[in-house]
């Protein structure tokens, strides 16, 4: 039974993620943050532009209040605004921007768009980034392309609980195309890196 619940409220929570990306994606929107209180659920919306997400007046809250009471069955929603201080290192907001400009000028500039997005998160202050782009890019067939700066840690427990990663994807005329974005930011510390300072 507890199991149950549990499960239950991790589907519940990934779908009010779900709805907030697709909602607020065109308003510099990086991910949303479930955390459960005494007094109910606190659901923090990371942005780079929380004037957007606010509206005027808190219309926009006062709507998502509404919707996260009625569709998703939560008794007291607390929307909170936090702001991503620099976009280009955060994965959710890279692969966001990825998206909208293949939407806008179409696969035949993927290339560039993928040079274009890895160089402003590596002189924002990234220490790796690594953009992977999937799906019938340029030819009919589908394939993968790699874009990537710095080694990448692809194993252990940095890899899987601190580098941030995001993933979405795009439909285009010549088909759905993935996108995955993984960038190490300078606050990672690495065992290799400590060693190298001794």
């Amino acid at each position: 039974m507890i199991e149950r619940n549990f499960v239950g409220q991790k589907m519940k929570e990934s779908q009010i993620k779900e709805y907030m990306a697709k909602t607020l994606g065109r308003a510099g929107y990086s991910h949303t943050e479930i955390q459960r209180t005494p007094v109910g659920e606190k659901i923090v919306i990371y942005t780079t532009r929380p004037g957007l997400i606010v509206g005027k007046k808190g219309e926009n809250i006062k709507r998502l209040t509404a919707v996260l009471k009625n569709r998703f069955r939560l008794e007291n929603p607390q929307i909170e605004i936090g702001e991503v201080q620099n976009p280009m290192i955060d994965p959710n907001f890279v692969a966001g921007r990825i998206a909208s400009s293949m939407e806008r000028f179409g696969s035949k500039r993927f290339k560039s768009i993928g040079y274009k997005m890895l160089q402003s998160s590596m002189d924002a202050g990234a220490v790796v980034a690594e953009i992977v782009l999937s799906g019938k890019l340029p030819s009919q067939r589908a394939r993968r392309w790699r874009f990537f700066a710095g080694r990448m840690k692809k194993s252990g427990d940095i890899s899987m609980s601190q580098i941030p990663k995001a993933q979405t994807s795009i439909a285009l005329k010549a088909g759905t195309v993935g996108v995955k974005v993984s960038i190490m930011t300078p606050d990672i510390k690495l065992v290799e890196r400590e060693l190298d300072k001794v």
